[in-house]
């Protein structure tokens, strides 16, 4: 003890002046929150915002001083019998191995020092907690520790936390909880709630024996919190919500200039929407994984262009690339409703005879996926059953150029090439484009700009920028929109995407398969909600005979059975009888020389 305490005074004469208590110093942050106000995720600063001990339950900050340092409101700031403990089995090992520190000289090492394990840190951090607490406060202390202190998969600082692994602030955290958190601290690695989640349940028993040891709650109140099983997020409860926060991080940041303080995006996303999009993404690959599924994504829009999810992948930790807004695959069959609404405008009608014969255009001869034919059909039936020979002869027929500028009024922005496969989707698109050109089908025929920036805001209230209303611009009128929602409609309840049904809704939409099976898409609709869900894989190799009636039919299901619980029901709104705006002009794009991997592309089988 005498030689702790020459070691403590002569590290106290020989440490530099303490500097004030330093804030959390951090860059600006950017919070993005939903259309609801929920926080869905934080770019920035480091850390979370500071702890105000005011506002939290007793037992959240009696946790960690249970567990952590149970004299902590007695000592000076150094446990002199814990850390003469710890010099003894350093003195006898030759190296400092046991901690025995304060909370204060936690935060000493945390503000001030190395992790270092050498005797000389040890009593500089030693000199620096006696500074800090005859400077400042219990209170002041606890709150920049609590602030401050690692609690594992990247949640720096106790609110932080509480949002990560509970998916609620710290002033909500129930008595399980908040032991569970101060657990965390002897080891963020092996009690981890989300990755170590019986450790970190076990450890949190010995906190709830400490916090009663010490009189900060009662057994009753143990036994009651051991009672509970607090959900504990596997992964970060927004981390869906990532992709949507990549697409748009970049516009905010041009909107809004160099970001000088602390920042409140407020988007158009709907997080449980956007939720249900990742969860449904998540469980149809690993369906048909077998089946080489490897990556998804899904995208919805509703009528006004407010993207309400956009999912880029089944799993952001750990492949963050931005398949939603920025992957460019074949479309496959889902671009034949472009062929078919130029084709409607060309005056024909669902009605109308056609023939599903051999046909070759150009040297080239597409076949059906049965590798055989239908014979004499109506328009209605050849869109229903994806038929591959009548959609490549109405493209040359109407003109494949005019079928291009039909995609690009509908919101197309990629390059279309016009060689006679383009009929069967050979255009690289993303699957966010090709949402919103979906979307002008499901609000009555307008094009719309997909965005998803309302308002950008200072924590004062101060607004930056706010998304001004769009003119409506007319991309389709009548009969040819009301004739291809008839069409898409029949394509979902007897054609190749049945399995897309949701009973009770009015709903519209189209298979896509391509090449190989390399890509798979449904996309479809209803009154004032597009929504496109695309699988395939990263590597563009085939996938194991997933065709777009099959698996994507399946996750657009499973994604709208929550989406459309979210939006007003409402049938698909027929539109204007007028006649929409001439087609911008179509710069022509290179005619490619089509091979059989890009342009047999086969339709994909009725499920039903």
């Amino acid at each position: 003890m005498l030689a702790l305490a020459a070691a403590a005074n002569l590290a106290l004469a020989q440490a530099p002046e303490l500097p004030r208590l330093p804030e959390i110093r951090r860059d600006p942050q950017i919070t993005y929150v939903d259309r609801s106000g929920a926080v869905i995720g934080v770019r920035g600063g480091r850390y979370a915002p500071p702890v105000d001990l005011g506002r939290l339950p007793a037992h959240v900050p009696a946790a960690f001083v249970a567990i952590e340092d149970r004299r902590f409101y007695e000592h000076n700031g150094v446990d002199a019998r814990g850390i003469a403990r710890a010099l003894v089995v350093a003195v006898g090992e030759g190296k400092a191995t046991q901690g025995a520190s304060t909370i204060t000289q936690q935060l000493a090492r945390n503000l001030f020092l190395s992790q270092d394990r050498t005797l000389e840190r040890k009593a500089t951090e030693i000199a620096y907690a006696l500074q800090l607490e005859r400077t400042y406060s219990k209170k002041q202390i606890l709150a920049l520790y609590l602030s401050r202190v690692y609690f594992g998969s990247g949640a720096y600082g106790l609110e932080a936390a509480a949002q990560r692994y509970f998916n609620k602030p710290a002033a909500k955290l129930t008595v399980r909880e908040a032991a569970i958190l101060a657990g965390v601290l002897k080891s963020p690695t092996n009690y981890n709630p989300a990755l170590e989640t019986e450790a970190a349940l076990a450890r949190s028993k010995l906190v709830l024996d400490a916090m009663v040891e010490t009189g900060a709650i009662s057994p009753a109140t143990r036994k009651k919190a051991l009672a509970q099983t607090p959900r504990i997020w596997k992964t970060a409860p927004t981390a869906g919500a990532q992709y949507f926060i990549d697409w748009i991080d970049g516009q905010v940041r041009q909107t809004a200039g160099k970001v000088r303080q602390d920042v409140i995006v407020e988007t158009t996303l709907d997080l449980p929407m956007e939720m249900a999009a990742a969860d449904a993404a998540r469980r149809t690959a690993a369906a048909h994984a077998s089946a080489r599924a490897e990556q998804a994504a899904v995208v919805a829009i509703d009528g006004q262009g407010r993207v309400r999810a956009l999912v880029g992948g089944t799993d952001y930790a750990r492949a963050p690339y931005n398949r939603a807004a920025s992957a460019k695959r074949q479309a496959g069959s889902a671009w034949k409703p472009f062929v078919y609404l130029a084709a409607l405008e060309a005056g024909l009608t669902p009605d109308a005879p056609v023939v599903d014969e051999p046909v070759t255009i150009a040297g080239w001869s597409p076949d059906n996926y049965t590798l055989t034919h239908l014979g004499p059909i109506t328009l209605e039936q050849a869109a229903a059953q994806s038929v591959n020979t009548v959609a490549a002869r109405l493209a040359d027929e109407v003109g494949r150029q005019n079928v291009a500028a039909t995609a690009r009024r509908l919101g197309i922005v990629s390059a279309v090439n016009t060689d006679p496969a383009m009929a069967l989707g050979t255009s690289l698109v993303t699957p966010l484009e090709m949402t919103a050109a979906y979307t002008a089908f499901a609000n009555g025929g307008m094009r719309v700009q997909p965005y998803g920036i309302e308002r950008i805001r200072t924590r004062s209230g101060v607004t930056l920028y706010q998304r001004k209303p769009q003119p409506p611009v007319a991309a389709v009128a009548n009969p040819p929109l009301s004739d291809l929602n008839r069409m898409l409609r029949t394509a979902i309840a007897s054609g190749t995407g049945a399995r897309a049904k949701v009973p009770g809704y009015d709903l519209a939409g189209k298979t896509g398969t391509t090449s190989d099976y390399r890509d798979a898409w449904f996309c479809g609709y209803t009154g004032g909600l597009a929504a496109c869900a695309w699988m395939g894989r990263d590597d563009n190799t085939p996938m194991g005979r997933i065709t777009g009636g099959g698996a994507p039919a399946e996750l657009w299901r499973g994604f709208m059975a929550t989406a459309l619980r979210r939006v007003p029901a409402q049938a698909i709104p027929a539109g204007p009888p007028v006649a929409p705006p001439p087609p911008p002009p179509v710069e022509a794009e290179p005619v490619l020389t089509p091979t059989a991997a890009e342009t047999d592309l086969p339709p994909e089988p009725d499920p039903g």
